[in-house]
């Protein structure tokens, strides 16, 4: 098993506590699916927000989850003219046997236009 990391990000409808916490949930929940990461597996967390997202921490979703354990940290992303608003960003490391080309990064509502090359 090897150290491995997969990105995501969603873009947020509104920045009302429950919407926030609903899409972040939704997005890690995709994540840890898709790459098949059993809880035990997981080492940190790391969620960002664009400085408009202030109604929660994001990392509260993952507690809802059950994942109270996992080492989490919650941060703003830099204010770059020109970014998309309302994204909140989640970088998950976690043991694995896959390889770095099976990692699957996973962008929805919107947020698939951060990234071409994935979706």
């Amino acid at each position: 098993m090897r150290l491995r990391a997969a990105r995501g990000a969603i873009r947020v409808p509104s920045d009302e506590g429950e919407v926030l916490l609903a899409s972040t949930e939704r997005l890690l929940s995709s994540m840890l699916q898709r790459n098949e990461i059993d809880t035990e597996d997981l080492v940190s967390i790391m969620f960002t927000v664009t400085a408009d997202l202030r109604s929660v921490f994001p990392a509260e979703a993952a507690r809802r989850l059950g994942l109270a354990l996992v080492p989490l940290l919650c941060a703003q992303e830099i204010p770059v003219a020109g970014a998309m608003p309302s994204v909140v960003r989640i970088l998950v490391h976690f043991h694995s046997d896959r390889s770095l080309d099976e990692i699957s990064h996973v962008y929805l509502d919107g947020a698939e236009s951060l990234r071409d090359d994935v979706g």
